[in-house]
């Protein structure tokens, strides 16, 4: 149970640590240059970021704390279940409901990206907020 209460840990933290870099370094860096190139440059990053080493943690993060939660002893499972509660709303829901939608308009050109930066970087520091917080709960369990 300790390798599965850290490997959570571990993805959890890899996901805050995204957000969180995006919010405070990628996107002030791309807001700080021209917003043709700006636009440009995010929707390569969008293209390339798609891969295993987004998705495992961004999938894995919230089922790894489910089933942890399921396997814990019971004064650790609420607080991976909290986690995973977290996560699931405050990372994947934001995410297809406003980032990715956002993503697509830019790279069709529905938005320019002067109009999608603030937006989207106000919804990533959301999930920056919430994968903090599960990384949190997880420490929390993981003491439990």
């Amino acid at each position: 149970m300790m390798v599965l209460g850290l490997v959570t840990l571990v993805l959890h933290g890899t996901l805050a640590g995204l957000y969180y870099a995006f919010s405070m370094s990628v996107m002030p860096g791309l807001r700080a240059v021209d917003a043709t190139a700006a636009g440009e440059a995010m929707r390569g990053i969008n293209r390339k970021i798609q891969t295993p080493w987004l998705f495992v943690p961004f999938l894995g993060a919230p089922v790894a704390a489910l089933v942890a939660g399921f396997l814990a002893s019971d004064p650790a499972a609420p607080w991976y279940f909290a986690a995973a509660g977290v996560n699931l709303v405050g990372s994947l829901v934001v995410t297809a409901s406003i980032n990715v939608p956002l993503n697509n308009a830019l790279d069709a050109g529905r938005i320019t990206f002067g109009d999608y930066a603030p937006r989207w970087t106000a919804f990533n520091t959301v999930r920056a907020v919430a994968t903090v917080a599960s990384l949190v709960l997880v420490g929390v369990a993981l003491t439990r």
